[in-house]
């Protein structure tokens, strides 16, 4: 019986700005080699974020309390008393006194065209060794974070016998060849979008007949078409589920992965793991922020009905 759900990745704070008019109108092409604008933001929104406090929220919401595994900065108190407030773990978050917590900062102008930086700061720090203790009884996700942590935690939980998800997503391009085909290849589910799942193909020259014989579980989401699920030899096509609207798809991803490791701890098959997955995953773009939106084991399994 599983007991801990295991969480590495990242905890991001999101500051989202918004300009009241076309970057387009402010950048001169010809000049673009000397480029110097200032952009008057008409408002900021600072929201909870990163893909492990994102899969944890909406795990929280399906009645767990999962350990996040990350480093954090001097600046976390915030977001640790909503992750208390929504009984995530922290005890496995390693507070660095001297660094900030990782911020997007992203600038929409009034075509939905973006600008973000993206400063890394405690993040860049590998967080390090996992505690023996919790690792017995346990399901992990690997997801995006600190690249040395992410290349490391698949070889401690193939050595401890710990299930785990592999999610290498955005930071495809900092893992190396050997790093990906470590990490996948004793996951018990490889899972990424369309176009990660061709990067990773493309950066360990396998094509997808092979890393389908050479993993257990492949997952390919493909936003509102849906997703693919290769599982036993058979190749299960799960439907997207509709949200009531679309408001911000940001930590979709998040969310239907979360329904996954639901999904699994509930030994269900995985057509139904997809369709779960799928719903709660709707509810996250019916808000704005990757952690605004509410729901219950209940409502997602009402949506599935629909």
């Amino acid at each position: 019986m599983v007991q801990n759900i295991l969480i590495s990745g990242s905890l991001v704070y999101d500051r989202i700005m918004d300009f009241p008019g076309k970057f387009s109108d402010h950048i001169l092409p010809e000049k673009i080699h000397i480029l110097n604008v200032a952009f008057p933001i008409e408002k900021m929104e600072e929201n909870f974020g990163g893909t492990a406090g994102n899969i944890a929220y909406n795990l929280s919401l399906l009645g767990e309390s999962p350990y996040i595994l990350t480093c954090v900065g001097k600046d976390f108190s915030a977001y640790e008393k909503w992750l208390l407030k929504n009984k995530i773990k922290i005890s496995e978050i390693k507070k660095l006194k001297n660094k900030y917590t990782a911020g997007a900062y992203i600038m929409t102008d009034k075509a939905d065209n973006q600008i973000t930086g993206f400063n890394g700061a405690a993040m860049n720090i590998p967080r390090g060794k996992v505690k023996s203790g919790i690792l017995k009884n346990s399901i992990a996700i690997v997801s995006p974070g600190n690249i040395q942590d992410m290349a490391d935690y698949p070889n401690l939980y193939k050595q401890k016998k710990v299930r785990y998800i592999f999610d290498p997503g955005q930071a495809i391009p900092g893992l190396n060849k050997k790093a990906l085909i470590s990490g996948l290849s004793g996951a018990e589910i490889l899972i990424g979008n369309d176009y990660e799942i061709e990067m990773i193909k493309k950066k360990i020259g396998w094509p997808e007949k092979k890393l389908i014989t050479k993993i257990k579980i492949l997952i390919i989401t493909k936003g509102e078409k849906g997703s693919v699920i290769y599982a036993q030899g058979k190749k299960i096509i799960i439907k997207a589920c509709r949200p009531r609207k679309v408001i911000d798809p940001t930590g979709a991803g998040d969310a239907y992965r979360a329904g996954v490791i639901k999904g699994l701890l509930l030994n269900w098959d995985f057509k139904k793991i997809g369709q779960f997955a799928s719903a709660v995953a709707s509810f996250a773009v019916e808000k704005y922020g990757a952690q605004k939106h509410r729901f219950n084991m209940r409502e997602v399994e009402r949506r599935i009905k629909v």
